[in-house]
């Protein structure tokens, strides 16, 4: 009888146990994906502001439309991505598309001196402040969950749960190697 009431009682405690590290799974997955609402709020304004920022440019640079078209693509790719996953990848070729279009903006001195276009510089660089900040907080929440999956034994559980390491929102590989090299100075 002692002998029964013991095995209750280890399989009672094994199953809260399971429990509690499904259930700090799912508070850990759910911290990461209320981060990335707050991406998604600041994303939002970005691509609101893109096509002002576009318009404004067009004007000036008439010979510099692929620059352009590859900024109004980036930021369709982006608009149309679903999953956290395909949004990360699309805002990366936002961001490069954009880096592209801060160095040939450097060739017209009259569009850097228009007000307009200071203002939405202005606006675009706000914004992507915000983003850095929460992109912060999103990696911070991504780590947690990530090393919370491979912790033992939480890896044990955490694939019959269906729960996986996550990529972080990083610079990517080709935005990395540019950051890589000094930057050229001319005069």
């Amino acid at each position: 009888m002692s002998g029964l009431i013991i095995t209750i009682i280890v399989v009672v405690i094994l199953v809260i146990w399971v429990v509690a590290i499904y259930n700090g799974l799912v508070r850990l997955r759910n911290n990461r994906e209320n981060a990335f609402a707050d991406i998604d709020v600041q994303l939002k304004q970005r691509h609101d502001l893109i096509p002002q920022l576009v318009n404004t440019v067009k004007g000036y640079m008439k010979h510099e439309q692929a620059t352009l078209q590859a900024i109004t693509n980036a930021r369709q790719k982006a608009v149309s991505a679903n999953t956290i996953n395909d949004k990360i990848e699309a805002e990366q070729e936002i961001t490069a598309a954009m880096r592209g279009l801060n160095v040939q903006v450097e060739a017209y001195p009259d569009l850097k001196a228009s007000a307009n276009f200071m203002q939405l510089q202005e606006e675009m660089s706000d914004i992507e402040n915000k983003l850095a900040s929460v992109r912060r907080y999103f990696n911070s929440a991504t780590r947690e969950l990530n090393t919370s999956i491979q912790k033992f034994p939480n890896v044990i559980f955490a694939g019959m749960f269906g729960f996986s390491t996550q990529p972080m929102f990083d610079l990517g590989i080709d935005q990395r190697q540019q950051m890589d090299q000094a930057p050229e100075v001319e005069f």
